[in-house]
């Protein structure tokens, strides 16, 4: 069941803000401040598998890094359709090449108005692109090991409001965790369905 019922007049205004934020967005690794999310529809395909981004459900991601961009991009950040079996494990190989990400965005669940799809692999969470659906990564609190899937399957379900990941606990299992719980083993259990 959706705990959001709609969106609150601030996340309406963040909205319109991050949108004007695009126009004088910075190159990463310019020092400046950190560069805004970008719309993620319109058929774009995951920078690690090549899947498209929004059909699978769940959580996407976008990562800008400071001395690095997509061949096809110069000023894009990478992005990804879900967190498990592509941001994070991508994230995870960069920093063993010595990457430094300025800023990691993902799906902030507390940003829309959302609700679980049925589908035939079992209950999904639907798969925000909207520039404003996303906030810093690192500042989240992500319900990890619930019956709800993300993209490709095991999902981590990221939220801006603790309450709301809490409540999403009560309903649908698993637990919360920070940013800094998300690391290799966790990952690797997740995509081995353990």
């Amino acid at each position: 069941m959706n705990r959001r019922q709609f969106l609150t007049a601030a996340t309406a205004i963040g909205g319109i803000g991050s949108t004007a934020g695009c126009l004088d967005r910075l190159a990463p690794g310019s020092g400046g401040p950190d560069p805004e999310p970008v719309d993620l529809s319109g058929g774009k395909f995951d920078d690690d598998h090549g899947m498209e981004i929004g059909p699978h459900g769940g959580a996407n991601g976008q990562i800008y890094y400071a001395e690095h961009t997509p061949p096809d991009r110069e000023e894009g950040p990478f992005w990804f359709h879900t967190l498990v079996f592509s941001l994070f494990p991508f994230h995870f190989d960069r920093l063993d090449r010595g990457w430094e990400a300025d800023v990691i965005y993902v799906t902030d669940f507390s940003a829309v108005d959302w609700t679980i799809e049925d589908r035939d692999a079992g209950p999904t969470m639907p798969s925000p692109t909207a520039p404003e659906t996303f906030a810093d990564a690192t500042a989240l609190t992500y319900v990890v090991e619930s019956d709800v899937r993300g993209g490709m399957g095991p999902g981590l379900h990221p939220f801006s409001e603790a309450d709301e990941a809490a409540a999403f606990v009560d309903d649908h299992g698993g637990r919360p965790i920070g940013f800094d719980d998300i690391d290799r083993a966790l990952v690797q259990g997740l995509r081995e369905g353990e």
